[in-house]
């Protein structure tokens, strides 16, 4: 139980200096956003609303930042994420809102069968060493290589425009509308499909090649060859005893993409047009919209810190070593 306590301190004291990293860093970028917002309305706003602008985005400089500060995390503890500089006058939360769904569904369903798959094929790869199955090594290698934004451009070259099998962008067809109905949802699946190919492709290989070195380690350990010299069947030394240590570090690794699942696939959505989070959190950067930037920064950062705890306590639970050790 104290290690648990231990842990749970921790993160909880990170919390608190991410978010206040959140919110220094995006005030120590250069440009100033109410500006940028006046250019957008053509100069259509008076002084006096220009002023209101300052004290509404708590730009005010008769305000110190201390009082910034302590009105942010106030603001924070009652759910309130400001007003969104680039779609004023929507809240922030519903803009994550809308963002979310479309990232969670595309990225955590990817992530997840990328090391779903990725683990079950370096397990095999890494039991059966020296066999026919190494060939299938460079082939990981080369995927592994390449950079995600070059597969996903010829991903659309070949299955959008030579061959157009799938959308090049979007998250759904353009004349139908949102809701729970059969015709979106075909739709976003239809949408989703090269883009999610394109992230287990890119991603599996990395779960193949960690896997099957942990498996190479593993299989030479004593208690896999005593449970081997006991007759035990190959299927549960494999999984019971060798995959169960080779896949620690593998977990820390997937605990950390689903919290990052939140923050999306930056490139992936920019490549794509996916209406996503990652593809907002783009445009909120290059709008200066601090509010926007705060509140994704802060849906990242929570969601990371969430992941890594539950894999603290996954990881605990399989290695009691750990616990020992902490």
């Amino acid at each position: 139980m104290t290690y648990f306590l231990r842990r749970l301190g921790f993160y909880l004291f990170t919390a608190w200096a991410a978010i206040t990293l959140n919110f220094f860093i995006p005030r120590m970028l250069p440009g100033d956003p109410v500006q940028s917002l006046i250019n957008k309305f053509q100069g259509r706003l008076n002084t006096d609303a220009v002023e209101s602008l300052y004290v509404l985005f708590g730009l005010d400089e008769n305000r110190t930042v201390w009082q910034d500060y302590v009105a942010y995390l106030n603001n924070l503890f009652h759910g309130d994420l400001g007003i969104s500089f680039t779609y004023f006058p929507t809240p922030v939360s519903q803009i994550l809102g809308q963002s979310l769904p479309w990232t969670i569904a595309l990225v955590g369903l990817s992530t997840v069968i990328g090391f779903v798959l990725g683990t079950l094929a370096g397990v095999g790869l890494g039991w059966r060493r020296g066999t026919w199955a190494d060939n299938l090594l460079p082939i990981a290698n080369f995927f592994s290589a390449i950079p995600y934004f070059w597969l996903g451009i010829i991903a659309i070259a070949v299955f959008a425009v030579a061959w157009p099998m799938f959308p090049a962008a979007g998250g759904y067809d353009p004349g139908t509308l949102p809701g729970w109905n059969m015709e979106f949802i075909g739709g976003a699946i239809y949408h989703g499909i090269l883009p999610a190919l394109t992230i287990i492709i890119s991603s599996i290989s990395g779960w193949i090649l960690g896997m099957r070195n942990m498996m190479v380690t593993v299989s030479s350990e004593d208690y896999v060859t005593v449970a081997q010299a006991k007759g035990l069947p190959e299927r549960k030394v494999m999984f019971g005893y060798a995959a169960r240590n080779a896949v620690l570090p593998s977990i820390s690794g997937f605990a950390l993409s689903l919290g990052f699942i939140v923050g999306g696939t930056l490139v992936a959505e920019m490549v794509f047009s996916y209406p996503g989070i990652g593809y907002m959190l783009f445009q909120a950067i290059g709008s200066k919209d601090y509010p926007l930037m705060q509140g994704a920064f802060l849906v990242v950062t929570i969601s990371v810190l969430v992941a890594s705890m539950l894999a603290d306590f996954v990881y605990a639970f399989l290695d009691p070593r750990t616990r020992v050790e902490g």
